[in-house]
C-alpha cells in the first residue's frame, strides 16, 4: 500500500474497487452530494481540525493508552497488548466519528441527528454528541437489543435522545438500520443520518474511516514507543467494521504487520445462527452500498445472530470487502462460547471487562498467541462491557 492509499480509496464515486458506491433514490443523491461537499470543505479547514482535536483531547480524553497484558501473555504465550478504546469517553470507539459527524451537521445547519444502534454504543455516542452541540437526536434500536442492552438505552434517554423501538423482522441491527434510514428519508434537509460504522452509501464509509483513523495513528506511535518496533499482529472485531478500519488504517502499508478482522461465528454456521459475512457471504447491495453480504435463496439479506449486538449485521464495510479480495487482511471468526470465555478471562486476569464485541478479538488473540508464542499482538479493545453485564450473567451465570 502506498502513502496515496487514502487519496485513491475510495474513488470519486465512493468505490473501493468494486465495492461501495451509493445505490440510493435520486432525491437522496442530492443530499449525499451536499454532505460529501461539506465534508471535503471542512476536513481541510484549520478551524474544523482544531475544534475536533480540542474535543478529542479535552472532552473525549484522547489519546487512549496502549496496555501490555502481563498475565494473559504469560498464560497464552506471545506478548498481548490492548489499545484501550474502552477508556474513550462513553466507553467505546464510537464517539470518535460521532463527534466528527455532529460537528459536520452543525456546520451544515442541520437540526437533528438520526441513527441506528445495535449494542447501543453508537447510540450513546451520538446522543452524547447531540447534547454537546445542542442538537436533537433520534436513535432507532431493535426491541431484542433494547432488552439486551438496557443500560445503554437508559444512558441515551438521560442524554436527551428519543429511542425508537423497532419491532419488525428479527428486531435487531439490520432492522434498526432500515427504520433509521426510512426516518431520514422523510426529512433529509433538516436532519442528517449519522451512520454508526464504515457502511452505507458514499460518503459515509470514507468519513467514518477518516474519523476513526485517530485510533491507528495513536496506536502505532504508542506501540513503537513501548517496544521499538511495530506489532507482528493487529486484531479487531468486525461487524460493520469501524473500529477495525480505524486501527488497520495505520498498518496497511507494512507487510510485516499481519491484520486480522474477527467476525461472529455465533452458535454454528447454519443460516441465522452466525454473522460471518466474509466467510460465507457474497457480493451484493444492502442499505445503499455494495459489499459482501449474507443472503437467503431469494438474494435478500439473510437472518443473522451474534451474542454481541454490535456485530449481528448481514453486511460489512466496502473497504473491508476490498481488503479481503486483496488479501491485505485475514478475516476469521469466533463462536459465542469462545467470546464468553474470553470475556471472563480478560476480566479475571487483567481487571478489564470488555464489550462482547471486543471479546471476539480477545478470543482470537488467545488462539494466535498459542500458535505464535514469540510474536507481539495488538488488539483493539473497542469497548467496555458495562452494557453487557446483566445479559451475560443472566444468560450464562458467573464462572466457577
Amino acid at each position: 500500500m502506498s502513502n496515496n492509499y487514502f487519496k485513491n480509496f475510495p474513488d470519486k464515486d465512493g468505490f473501493f474497487n468494486e465495492y461501495g458506491g451509493a445505490f440510493i433514490p435520486p432525491h437522496l443523491e442530492t443530499e449525499m452530494n451536499k454532505i460529501n461537499d461539506a465534508y471535503f470543505s471542512i476536513s481541510k479547514s484549520h478551524k474544523f481540525i482544531s475544534e475536533l482535536r480540542n474535543i478529542r483531547k479535552h472532552f473525549q480524553g484522547r489519546p487512549t493508552p496502549v496496555f501490555h497484558c502481563n498475565r494473559l501473555s504469560d498464560k497464552y504465550g506471545g506478548q498481548i497488548y490492548l489499545k484501550r478504546e474502552d477508556l474513550n469517553h462513553t466507553g467505546a470507539h464510537k464517539l470518535n466519528h460521532c463527534m466528527g459527524e455532529a460537528l459536520l451537521a452543525k456546520y451544515m445547519g442541520k437540526k437533528k441527528l438520526i441513527a441506528e444502534t445495535g449494542a447501543g454504543q453508537h447510540g450513546v455516542a451520538l446522543a452524547t454528541a447531540a447534547a454537546y452541540f445542542g442538537l436533537e437526536c433520534e436513535i432507532h434500536m431493535g426491541e431484542v437489543d433494547i432488552v439486551k442492552e438496557h443500560p445503554n438505552v437508559q444512558r441515551m434517554k438521560i442524554l436527551g435522545a428519543t429511542v425508537i423501538p423497532v419491532s419488525h423482522g428479527l428486531k435487531t441491527l439490520k432492522e434498526a438500520v432500515d427504520s433509521a434510514f426510512e426516518a431520514y428519508l422523510k426529512d433529509p434537509e433538516t436532519t442528517i443520518y449519522c451512520i454508526g460504522s464504515v457502511v452505507g452509501p458514499h460518503p459515509f464509509p470514507m468519513m467514518v474511516r477518516d474519523f476513526q483513523r485517530v485510533v491507528g495513528i495513536e496506536a502505532k506511535e504508542q506501540f513503537f514507543e513501548m517496544t521499538g518496533e511495530l506489532p507482528d499482529n493487529v486484531i479487531a472485531c468486525v461487524g460493520g467494521g469501524s473500529n477495525a478500519m480505524g486501527i488497520f488504517s495505520a498498518f496497511l502499508e507494512y507487510e510485516e504487520c499481519n491484520l486480522f478482522g474477527i467476525e461472529p461465528a455465533g452458535k454454528s454456521f447454519k443460516t441465522g445462527e452466525h454473522a460471518a459475512t466474509m466467510a460465507l457471504g457474497k457480493p451484493g447491495v444492502i442499505h445503499g452500498f455494495k459489499c459482501y453480504t449474507l443472503q437467503d435463496e431469494e438474494g435478500n439479506p439473510a437472518p443473522v445472530h451474534s451474542i454481541a449486538s454490535g456485530l449481528d449485521y448481514p453486511g460489512v464495510g466496502p473497504e473491508h470487502s476490498m481488503l479481503k479480495d486483496l488479501k491485505k487482511v485475514t478475516y476469521d471468526s469466533i463462536t459465542d462460547k469462545e467470546c464468553i470465555d474470553a470475556f471472563y478471562e480478560l476480566s479475571r486476569l487483567e481487571g478489564i471487562i470488555p464489550a462482547l464485541e471486543s471479546a471476539h478479538a480477545i478470543a482470537y488473540a488467545f488462539k494466535l498467541a498459542k500458535k505464535n508464542p514469540k510474536q507481539s499482538i495488538l488488539v483493539n479493545l473497542s469497548g467496555r462491557g458495562d452494557k453487557d453485564l446483566d445479559y451475560v450473567v443472566d444468560t450464562f451465570g458467573l464462572p466457577e
